[in-house]
């Protein structure tokens, strides 16, 4: 989900409680991750951000390599050898909960009332061209923008949930789209939202657009490969 402290509601600095899985800010004497700690027993924290584990209250860190798995899950990573790969050797997975899957073939959670998204986000994690370009983050990661632009916060998540779609490791055979949706709730100034339905088809139009400016891109328009109408061009290609 969104890292988010769930008592201060900060983005800044939040560790996850392995234990409960709740989201708390800070590790220091008196933090929200501190206090929990010593409330409840719950003794091992990840930093969601630089992915290093602690055990709190004491306050040091953890080294061992079987926690590997966990940061792995947060934040998957893919070759390029391994992207070329992904249509010629598809092959089942195992997750942690016994249940098998196929990796790109997973479900989305649906929060409250986002299926219209989660179809056009599945939908797009199919298409080879564009699943390739942001299962690698190095082809997106120098991208310069200006100050104080949110929009390519929209780039960063739909990688993020891609490499989650694809991820051979999975715990479960389904994959949370919250920190996806919560940028496009914002980035469209709440046109789409997660709370009510929306049109799939003018998200899909409104998503490929802001992804194609995000990256750069031009207002030029392409005709489709088929004829119908029309779509924009990004790195990737045509859609």
């Amino acid at each position: 989900f969104e890292k988010l402290c769930s008592i201060s509601l900060s983005h800044i600095n939040v560790y996850a409680c392995l234990v409960c899985g709740k989201y708390f800010q800070g590790r220091g004497l008196k933090s929200h991750a501190y206090i929990h700690s010593v409330q409840l027993s719950h003794h091992v924290f990840l930093n969601l951000h630089t992915l290093k584990f602690y055990c709190l209250p004491d306050n040091y860190e953890i080294i061992d390599s079987s926690l590997e798995d966990i940061t792995y899950v947060l934040k998957p990573t893919f070759t390029a050898q391994h992207i070329a790969h992904l249509d010629k050797q598809a092959k089942l997975s195992r997750a942690y909960d016994g249940t098998t899957y196929l990796p790109g073939i997973v479900g989305l959670n649906n929060i409250k009332a986002n299926d219209y998204a989660n179809a056009v986000l599945q939908a797009l994690s199919n298409v080879p061209p564009l699943r390739n370009y942001f299962l690698e983050e190095e082809n997106y990661r120098s991208i310069q923008r200006p100050p104080g632009d949110i929009m390519f916060l929209l780039v960063q998540r739909f990688g993020e949930l891609m490499r989650k779609l694809w991820n051979p490791r999975n715990f479960k055979a389904h994959v949370s789209p919250h920190e996806m949706l919560q940028a496009v709730v914002l980035c469209s100034k709440k046109n789409f939202q997660i709370t009510k339905q929306g049109d799939g088809v003018e998200f899909l139009s409104w998503f490929l657009n802001a992804l194609h400016a995000a990256l750069g891109g031009t207002k030029r328009k392409k005709k489709s490969e088929w004829g119908g109408g029309s779509v924009l061009g990004g790195p990737w290609g045509a859609a």
